[in-house]
């Protein structure tokens, strides 16, 4: 069924609602986990074109990434991690593509209509932009 599921991290406490929500699946069906952050911020949307060092934010996001590795790791799981930079929805779904899963399991904060309208949401164009299924979690209120 699923042999691979990408899972996007925020780098926030949401993380842990996909997180414990996926490992269930994964664990049924035997897949590979693929744990993405897309770095969005000032720097890291022009890294490559400016030749920028990698900044504090980034190198936490690097940490945090092998972090959720090593315990996803220990806990039996096959894991890869990817650090990615630039516009979330659009690396999501490049990596999505590249790697040829079969589910994208994110969580979402379930905006209101006029934020999604005038901000946009990742969820949403990820979901537009891919062949394959994905599973969005809503994330609690806090």
């Amino acid at each position: 069924m699923y042999h691979k599921i990408l899972v996007p991290l925020e780098n926030t406490a949401a993380d842990q609602t996909i997180l414990d929500h996926i490992r269930p699946l994964a664990r049924l069906t035997g897949a590979t986990l693929l744990l993405v952050h897309v770095a969005d911020g000032w720097v890291a949307r022009h890294y490559d074109s400016l030749n920028l060092h990698e900044g504090e934010e980034i190198s936490q996001d690097r940490r945090y990434l092998a972090k959720r590795e090593r315990e996803l790791r220990e806990e039996g799981f096959v894991v890869e991690h990817f650090l990615a930079m630039g516009e979330p929805a659009d690396e999501i779904v490049r990596l999505a593509e590249e790697h040829q899963v079969d589910l994208i399991a994110m969580s979402t904060h379930g905006h209101r209509f006029l934020s999604d309208l005038i901000y946009g949401s990742t969820a949403s164009k990820v979901r537009h932009l891919v062949e394959v299924p994905v599973l969005l979690l809503k994330v609690p209120a806090a």
